[in-house]
Formats: C-alpha cells, structure tokens, sequence
C-alpha cells in the first residue's frame, strides 16, 4: 500500500522541501546541506534539492527571489500562503509508517545466497557508520539552539533518529550473535 497524501502534486519530499525552506527562506544549496548535515534524512538525489524547490514555486507553494550570492546570484526559496495551507493539510492527515530502503536488512535477504561471514562482516562495519551518524546528531543537536522556535521539534527528531540508530546497534549485536554458529556455505551456481 502506497501513502496516499492530501494533495496529489505533492510528495513525500515535497513536503520535506517545503519544511525545511521554513519561515526564513532557502535555496536549493542551503537545501542540500541541511540534508546532508544530518545524512541520516539525505534520501533523495542531490539533484532533487534543486529541481524539487522550482517545481513547488511554479505550482505556487514557494515563490522564488534573486539574492547576491559569493560567487553569482542565487534564488532564495521562501513559502507562499498555498504552501503554508498544504503543509497545514499534511499535518492535519494521519501519520504512516513510510515504507523503509534499509541497506542492512537487503543484505540479511541475500546471506543466504553470499555467506554468513560476509553478511556478518557488513553488518558489523554498521558501527563505525552509526558513530559517524551520531556525531551528525551532537552536532544537529548543539544548532538546534539557534533555532528557538524550532528547537523542541527538532530535538523530537534527533531522539527520534538516535532510537533508530539504537535499533541497528541492537541488529548488529543479534546478527553477530546469531551468524557466529558453523558457517554454513551459501548454494550459490556459478
């Protein structure tokens, strides 16, 4: 089952778009890093940032200014009142568990076909990424206070998002618990 959204002309991401432009205003760069910084929510194409933001003021959801930039001019993004209003709907519509791309349970879908140790070895490189993406967190965190008015709802993500990484530290520990047995060799034809 697929999330149906209030507005058909909008996305998952379109949305995301629209709330991270926010009251004060982005370009597409500034879009791009605000993902990136946290990288845990950096699901869409680099490209998207800067095509999704013209689509939505072309639709009327964000109007688009010229700003000197350092180099050249940039467009600054800011949103309309139909923007506000769709993000006032989407609110208002019954949250969903979003259908999850999880790196780590494709390669427990495939251990049988590649190998115990390999599946366990790659699940175990996990932590080093988990560490790096709680780091992203402090960070995400510590900005959080620059943003007052947004500083609580922020701060619901980040615990949010530390649980999430809680959940694959608790996977790597079953996988490395459960995978340690006699490797049983995959059947796989060449």
């Amino acid at each position: 089952m697929t999330r149906s959204f209030v507005n058909p002309e909008l996305t998952l991401f379109s949305y995301e778009v629209l709330g991270l432009v926010g009251r004060g205003g982005a370009g597409p760069h500034d879009l791009l890093q605000m993902a990136r910084r946290g990288r845990i929510l950096d699901w869409a194409g680099e490209s998207q940032y800067y095509v999704e933001p013209k689509r939505l003021a072309r639709l009327g959801y964000l109007a688009a200014r010229r700003e000197p930039g350092r180099t050249r001019e940039r467009t600054v993004y800011t949103l309309t009142g139909k923007g506000l209003d769709a993000l006032a709907d989407y609110a208002r519509s019954p949250a969903t568990v979003t259908p999850l791309k999880s790196d780590a349970a494709l390669r427990l879908l495939i251990c049988d076909l590649v190998g115990e140790e390999i599946t366990r070895e790659s699940i175990g490189a996990l932590r080093q990424d988990i560490a790096d993406l709680r780091a992203r967190l402090d960070d995400s965190e510590r900005s959080a206070e620059a943003l007052p008015h947004r500083a609580p709802y922020l701060l619901l993500i980040a615990g949010f998002l530390r649980r999430f990484l809680d959940l694959h530290e608790e996977l790597v520990v079953e996988v490395e618990k459960t995978l340690q047995s006699e490797e049983r060799s995959p059947d796989v034809a060449h």
